[in-house]
């Protein structure tokens, strides 16, 4: 049964073929394999009771298949509460009704668009499985021509290397996910959300960090660079640690961590023992001990030890430690909180250097530089500053060809990629320059302080000068729609130097 009831009109007749109403046994109707809805399928039975007394009154979308059914891919749940409906009409004293369709002939052996058309019915109806969007959207845009790849991805508001990201971003878990949708994650920031879940709590700093971004309402995703980034470099940080400890274990050195309770009670250093002349040991002479063991330091170097000094005829060198006072005990508390701070803000520094460095590469690239990043370039290259010296007597341009738009491993050098920009450009090449003086004079966390003679930390003892390169930084990033912004430990470097406002005055 399938008669052509009506033909409507379309304004679109280049883009959108004609379609035809058609009447059709619900009993030819089954599920098209490239329906996007792959979870909640069933109809509840608030559709049922309706259709059994109204009929399907919206039609669906089918193509025609082989075998003479009709493949469903808009509307499936609508169609079984057809087909449930006309199995008890008959007792029920109901008439058998047929089902309004829309049978789209044009789109037989076209599966990627069909999807594509059932992903926007579905996520429009009724909300989808999160994990069906996304693997409805890759498998979509993957079955297209060009043309119609760019055409759907700009329908679902999606950007360049969605495919990608689609297909990273179906790894997550199923609750991850949702939380991810949930909290307003783009396809790019949940595809990035991949990348560090390993990493304890990545989920909920991350949504923090974008709620900050939307607090703002710049439309920009300056702290989720940043603290995407610090998530990146402490999951590079536990990967380098369980890989020097991989190491270990395949030269067959026994980690002390894998000692018994007992042996870990007598376990000493290296550098506390002598042999029973009273000479020091070293790993090497100490390599073909029993109790040769070791763990790994704070930088992942090894420390070596012995597990039962007295029993392999190893003697304490004799350093009497007297029994710490409370206040001893606190100051040695502090202490090892005060190192915790130091190594997960040099941690920080380091990778804020990569959401900063980005942000400057798209500075260069624009068509215009900022009047405030122009005047600051020349005021460095005028004033010449110390730093900027030692920076160029190295003849280092690699930043410099970086930010100039040079990618990895890419032979052109700054020159010659400022020699084929165009003169309108030429502000941007000196502040490229100024920019890579300045990225080399902060990279390490660690300085020194000329006035107090010590060694300090550039997050606690930042120079005018560094500051205000931060800050203008800042500043621009936050004219740029919020797309940059410091990192916390910048900002906790840079408070001192702010301006004083006259509230704060």
């Amino acid at each position: 049964m399938a008669t052509a009831v009506s033909t409507p009109a379309t304004a679109h007749a280049q883009e959108e073929p004609v379609q035809q109403i058609t009447q059709l046994d619900s009993a030819l109707l089954v599920r098209d394999e490239c329906n996007a809805r792959e979870h909640d399928t069933e109809p509840d039975e608030k559709l049922i009771t309706s259709v059994k007394e109204l009929g399907v009154e919206e039609p669906i979308s089918v193509r025609p298949r082989p075998d003479g059914t009709y493949g469903v891919f808009k509307g499936w749940r609508r169609a079984q509460a057809a087909q449930i409906a006309n199995e008890t009409a008959e007792q029920d004293g109901r008439p058998v009704r047929t089902v309004k369709a829309f049978v789209r002939a044009d789109l037989v052996d076209k599966d990627g668009y069909t999807r594509f058309l059932s992903l926007v019915e579905n996520d429009h109806r009724q909300e989808m499985d999160a994990r069906d969007t996304l693997k409805a959207q890759e498998l979509s845009l993957v079955g297209m021509d060009e043309v119609d790849q760019a055409r759907a991805a700009k329908a679902m508001g999606l950007k360049r290397g969605a495919v990608k990201h689609l297909r990273t971003a179906q790894k997550l878990d199923d609750a991850t996910l949702r939380q991810a949708t949930a909290g307003g994650m783009d396809l790019e920031q949940t595809a990035q959300l991949t990348e560090v879940e390993s990493i304890p709590d990545a989920t909920r700093r991350l949504l923090k960090a974008l709620a900050k971004d939307q607090e703002e309402g710049r439309g920009g995703r300056g702290h989720w660079d940043q603290e995407f980034a610090l998530l990146t470099e402490e999951q590079a940080s536990t990967k380098a640690r369980a890989d020097a400890v991989a190491a270990l274990e395949k030269s067959g050195v026994t980690l002390a961590s894998t000692l018994s309770y007992d042996q870990r009670q007598t376990v000493k250093p290296l550098s506390d023992l002598t042999t029973g002349l009273g000479a020091p040991i070293d790993a090497a002479k100490h390599h073909g001990c029993p109790g040769h063991c070791v763990r790994l330091d704070e930088d992942n170097q090894p420390v070596w030890y012995c597990a039962d000094p007295a029993a392999h005829g190893h003697k304490v060198r004799k350093q009497p430690k007297p029994r710490r006072t409370p206040d001893e005990e606190e100051q040695a508390a502090q202490k090892s909180a005060e190192r915790a701070r130091v190594v997960a803000c040099n941690r920080a520094w380091k990778a804020a250097a990569g959401p900063r460095q980005q942000f400057i590469t798209r500075l260069v690239k624009g068509k215009t530089l900022p009047e405030e990043a122009r005047v600051f370039a020349q005021s460095v290259l005028l004033e010449l500053p110390e730093f900027y010296g030692k920076w160029a007597t190295k003849r280092d341009t690699t930043d410099v060809a970086r930010f100039l738009g040079a990618k990895d491993g890419e032979r052109t050098t700054a020159a010659e990629l400022a020699a084929a920009l165009p003169k309108a450009k030429f502000a941007n090449v000196l502040f490229a320059q100024v920019a890579a003086a300045f990225e080399a004079d902060i990279r390490d966390p660690k300085t020194y302080d000329m006035v107090r003679y010590r060694a300090a930390y550039l997050w606690e003892s930042l120079s005018p000068r560094q500051a205000a390169y931060l800050l203008l930084l800042e500043t621009l990033g936050q004219a740029d729609n919020g797309s940059y912004a410091l990192s916390e430990v910048e900002e906790q470097a840079a408070a001192s130097h702010r301006p004083k406002t006259p509230d704060a005055a």
